[in-house]
């Protein structure tokens, strides 16, 4: 895991010597040699923050430590590390360290308190199988929203209201990543449904297609982050497969309208291949 450790290392590096600047998609794809929807997982998943989190962590930081050993004005400091206005710097340095830089310059308090960021690997190694599938038409309902938010499970709620009658039907998720470096990984969700709803007419579009590593989530869909870091901090450095542009895509084979016992639930988590 040596190798894989020192992809991310080598992100780190890249961002540590950029912070100040504009770090493209294109940047951080040459750096991990990773499309940017799966170094951004990487990353998130092995270092336990965003890509963006780190670099806006960065800029406060460093703008701190100019704000203790400089005269600079708190403008110049803003300016240097990397924010466009003083009212950006403002923001983010009060919403990391809970006090206005006007504040940390009067006070010079200790803030400094975060260690170094050490990416990690998963212990465990999943096996996913490789499957070819088909396009399959699905009716759907979108919304924007960070991985794993409550408005997701707000989305189904609501989805479900609409009456999907056929007992064929088939469930799915499709999480499009949107090509920005955030603080947040934001996306677009949608829940999908291989039938129409009885009493909604719901927009229609093709899924799936081509070739899938399927990986087998158990349990509680609240647990399905567990998943994902195993994937992205162990199985994606060892899989030698190369990832295909389209969403990622989670079908919900058993789920918790449709059994009993929330233990029973089970997902499937479907990586595009090229």
């Amino acid at each position: 895991m040596e190798d894989n450790l020192n992809c991310i290392y080598k992100v780190i590096n890249f961002i540590e010597k950029n912070y100040d600047q504009q770090i493209s998609v294109k940047d951080l794809e040459e750096v991990s040699n990773y499309s940017y929807r799966n170094i951004q997982r990487i990353f998130k998943y092995s270092c336990g923050e965003t890509i963006g989190a780190f670099q806006q962590r960065l800029k406060v930081e460093n703008a701190y430590k100019r704000i203790l050993y400089t005269q600079e004005s708190l403008t110049s400091i803003g300016i240097e590390v990397g924010f466009s206005t003083i009212a950006s710097f403002s923001k983010a340095f009060k919403q990391h360290f809970g006090i206005s830089p006007k504040e940390a310059k009067l006070s010079k308090q200790q803030l400094l308190c975060e260690p170094d960021l050490i990416p990690v690997t998963s212990d465990i190694l999943l096996e996913p199988e490789i499957i070819y599938l088909k396009p399959t038409q699905v009716y759907y309902q979108s919304i924007q929203t960070y991985y794993n938010n409550e408005e997701i499970e707000l989305l189904w709620d609501s989805f479900m209201h609409n009456e999907f009658l056929s007992s064929d039907a088939e469930y799915f998720g499709v999480i499009a990543d949107e090509p920005l470096i955030k603080t947040e990984i934001n996306c677009r969700y949608d829940a999908c449904s291989t039938t129409q709803a009885q009493n909604k007419k719901l927009p229609s579009k093709p899924i799936l297609g081509g070739k899938y590593a399927r990986f087998t989530h158990s349990g509680t869909y609240e647990t399905i982050d567990d998943t994902y870091t195993k994937i992205y901090s162990r199985w994606i450095f060892n899989s030698g497969l190369e990832f295909s542009h389209t969403p990622i895509i989670e079908k919900y084979e058993r789920y918790a309208d449709d059994i009993n016992n929330q233990e029973e639930q089970l997902t499937y988590i479907l990586l595009p291949l090229k």
